[in-house]
C-alpha cells in the first residue's frame, strides 16, 4: 500500500494529504472533502506509513495490514468501525494473530478500520508492485542495453609525485 503523504492529525477526525509547506506551517487537504487549511507546529502529526501495530515478535507496518484486508476483501470496503469492539477485535485478529492485547488499545483498531474504509472510499488505497515484479523488469532492462566499457585508462601516479605530496603535507604542518 502507497501511504505517502497521507497523514492523521491528533484532535481532527478524517484523513489529510499534505499540500504544501511553509516556514510556520503546512498545508494540508482533507481526503474526503477537499477542505485546506493550515496546521502548525503546535498539532501532533502522524504520518500512515510511519504507523505500525505492536505484535508480540515486531511490530507490522499499517500498509501491511492494509494490504491484508485489501487482499482478503477483494479490494472492497471492511467492517465498519462502529461496530462492537470485539467484532473489530476478532476481524483484526484475522489479519494479525499475534498482535499485542495490551498495548493495541480499542481506540487504536477503530482508527484502523475507519481509515480502510476512508481510505477505500476516496480511492486512495494503491497497491505496490511486487518486489519481484520490480527485480525482473531490471534484467530485461539491462539485457536490453549493455553496459558501455572505457577504452580509456587511469593515469599512473609515479613515486616521485607522492612523495612530493608528503613532502608539501609536512612543510604545512610543521
Amino acid at each position: 500500500m502507497d501511504l505517502k503523504d497521507i497523514i492523521s492529525i491528533s484532535g481532527k477526525s478524517g484523513l489529510f494529504s499534505v499540500v504544501g509547506k511553509s516556514k510556520n506551517n503546512v498545508i494540508v487537504e482533507s481526503i474526503t472533502d477537499k477542505k485546506r487549511f493550515p496546521i502548525f507546529n503546535s498539532n501532533k502529526i502522524s504520518a500512515l506509513s510511519d504507523i505500525s501495530i505492536y505484535t508480540y515478535d515486531e511490530e507490522i507496518l499499517l500498509s501491511d495490514i492494509y494490504r491484508k484486508i485489501f487482499e482478503s476483501n477483494d479490494g472492497k470496503k471492511t467492517i465498519l468501525h462502529t461496530e462492537d469492539i470485539s467484532k473489530l477485535r476478532k476481524k483484526l485478529e484475522e489479519f494479525v494473530p499475534n498482535y499485542d492485547k495490551e498495548q493495541v488499545y480499542n481506540s487504536d483498531i477503530k482508527k484502523l478500520f475507519q481509515w480502510y474504509n476512508i481510505l477505500h472510499d476516496t480511492k486512495k488505497l494503491k497497491l505496490k508492485k511486487a518486489e519481484s515484479v520490480k527485480g525482473e523488469e531490471k534484467v530485461v532492462k539491462k539485457d536490453k542495453k549493455p553496459k558501455k566499457v572505457s577504452t580509456k585508462q587511469k593515469p599512473k601516479i609515479t613515486s616521485n609525485q607522492v612523495t612530493k605530496k608528503v613532502v608539501r603535507t609536512q612543510k604545512k604542518s610543521g
